[in-house]
């Protein structure tokens, strides 16, 4: 039943995207602008939550409760495990924004600082840290350890509504459905528009280093050979497929970003993270509670609540994912693991693409900030035109984006197929192909009928009722694991009693 009410709504959103994409965006542009401007002060606070939730569960007394039995070991290393929750969560946004969000932000800073100048620059690396950095990774770590906790320790399907129905209250278990049919639809959706976002910037890619034209024949080809890949890697499983391609994928970026680092302005880069992580510490309550309620500005809404949204929308595939691969591992590693790792990756990435594109722009004059306002997909490109062994890295580049591509497919069919088999961690060969070319197949009507952005728009409208769903989720987890230590406590003092009679009786 939620299999069907989750697809049928689904393809009646396609078919109005189709059919009317100019409708669609409108609708939801409405419903966006109206989310943002009454509701953006809720997401601001839940995702703060989140990651104070994060910081005590990682430093705090829960930390050494295992996911799964006490002396269960992980399934997989430290290093494939990173690399495969690294590869889901957002491996392909950071190619796309690497340098475009900074230049983004240097030539339309938020509201107080001018334009094109120092003060600008150091804003957009701010925010750019800000908006790829602990907070995003809080969203994901949160739903992913509540799934993770009630599958591996309670036995419970991997499903989202697993951890809602846990909570003692009334009424909860009937708004199951819902809860997964949300799920369901902001995992589809999300998906199939960054599907359709990375054939832009393969497309991009190809022309820049082939001379490829860019035009929707390409970029619907370029989806169906993706497609057939990622179908491929999700079929062999995820201790083939999926954790070869995540390998694959974090050595590709960090070669590429230490190519960058080597031949850009390398003093400048280390300066460029030197000063930003200061700022970003000391701007962190400021950055994550701040709203324009003096000023008509649209900078906030347009920004950080606009990728809030996005990030809870795309946390239902990103965390069961995430819990899927995380079994046997402690809530302390797990967290550490899915949010503070990855953060300095982040940070990492940001300071290297973002600094050189900002250091080129100011001081080498080289057009960055035109090509982010003509075309983002190109940004990258231009800045590798202006380096040493540009087409060589430009190749590299389009090389990793088709590889995250093919993981973000692999994984969100492995997710879906959980999703839509009542928490089967793995899901028939034929669930799969079907979820697989269903998002394939919107992601390429969507691309014909320019309605990707609209159905992005419509993704984020969904995040809504979903951050509702996360605060029971991360009510639900604190008490499961309070429960569960003082158990585990009382079972120490137990058997520290026991102890201390033997060696009485001795």
């Amino acid at each position: 039943m939620q299999l069907v009410l989750s697809a049928g709504l689904i393809c009646a959103i396609v078919l109005w995207g189709l059919l009317a994409p100019a409708s669609l965006g409108a609708v939801f542009d409405q419903a966006l602008a109206y989310i943002t401007v009454h509701f953006g002060w809720l997401y601001l606070w839940v995702v703060l939550g989140l990651v104070i939730v994060c910081a005590l569960l990682a430093f705090g007394r829960y930390g050494n409760l295992k996911l799964g039995a006490e002396d269960e070991e992980p399934e997989f290393s430290r290093g494939t495990w990173f690399a495969m929750l690294f590869a889901a969560g957002m491996g392909i946004g950071l190619v796309f924004w690497g340098v475009a969000e900074p230049l983004s932000h240097y030539g339309a800073p938020p509201p107080g600082i001018t334009p094109n100048s120092p003060e600008a620059a150091g804003a957009a690396m701010r925010y750019s840290f800000f908006h790829w950095g602990l907070h995003p990774w809080a969203v994901y770590s949160v739903v992913a350890l509540a799934i993770a906790f009630f599958s591996f320790r309670r036995g419970q399907a991997a499903l989202i509504s697993s951890a809602t129905e846990a909570l003692p209250w009334r009424g909860m278990r009937l708004l199951s459905p819902l809860v997964n049919v949300l799920a369901v639809i902001a995992t589809a959706f999300g998906v199939a528009a960054s599907l359709g976002i990375g054939a832009l910037q393969i497309n991009s890619g190809l022309n820049a280093v082939f001379g490829v034209p860019v035009g929707t024949a390409w970029q619907l080809a370029i989806i169906a050979v993706t497609t057939l890949l990622f179908l491929g890697s999700a079929l062999s499983g995820v201790a083939r497929g999926i954790k070869w391609l995540s390998m694959i994928n974090l050595a590709m970026a960090a070669l590429l970003a230490l190519a960058v680092f080597l031949l850009g302005p390398t003093v400048a880069i280390i300066d460029t993270f030197t000063t930003t992580l200061g700022a970003y510490a000391s701007e962190f309550v400021r950055m994550s509670l701040r709203m324009t309620p003096f000023r008509d500005s649209g900078w906030v809404g347009g920004w950080t609540i606009f990728y809030w949204a996005w990030w809870i929308a795309w946390s239902p595939f990103v965390g069961l994912f995430i819990a899927r691969v995380s079994r046997g591992r402690t809530i302390r590693e797990f967290v550490l693991g899915t949010v503070f790792a990855p953060t300095l990756a982040g940070f990492i990435w940001f300071a290297v693409f973002g600094g050189t594109a900002l250091n080129l722009q100011i001081f080498g004059g080289v057009p960055i900030a035109e090509a982010v306002k003509t075309d983002v997909s190109t940004a990258l490109f231009v800045l590798f035109e202006a380096l040493p062994l540009g087409t060589l890295m430009s190749g590299v580049a389009t090389a990793l984006v088709l590889v995250f591509f093919v993981t973000s497919g692999d994984s969100a069919t492995l997710v879906l197929g959980i999703m839509s088999s009542r928490g089967e961690p793995d899901p028939k060969a034929r669930v799969k192909i079907i979820w697989g070319l269903l998002v394939a197949g919107i992601a390429a009507s969507l691309l014909l009928s320019g309605g990707i952005k609209a159905v992005q728009t419509a993704t984020i409208v969904f995040a809504l009722p979903f951050t509702l769903v996360i605060v029971l989720m991360t009510a639900a987890l604190w008490r499961a694991v309070r429960v569960d230590w003082l158990a585990e406590q009382g079972r120490e003092r137990e058997l520290r009693r026991r102890l201390r009679e033997m060696v009485d009786s001795a």
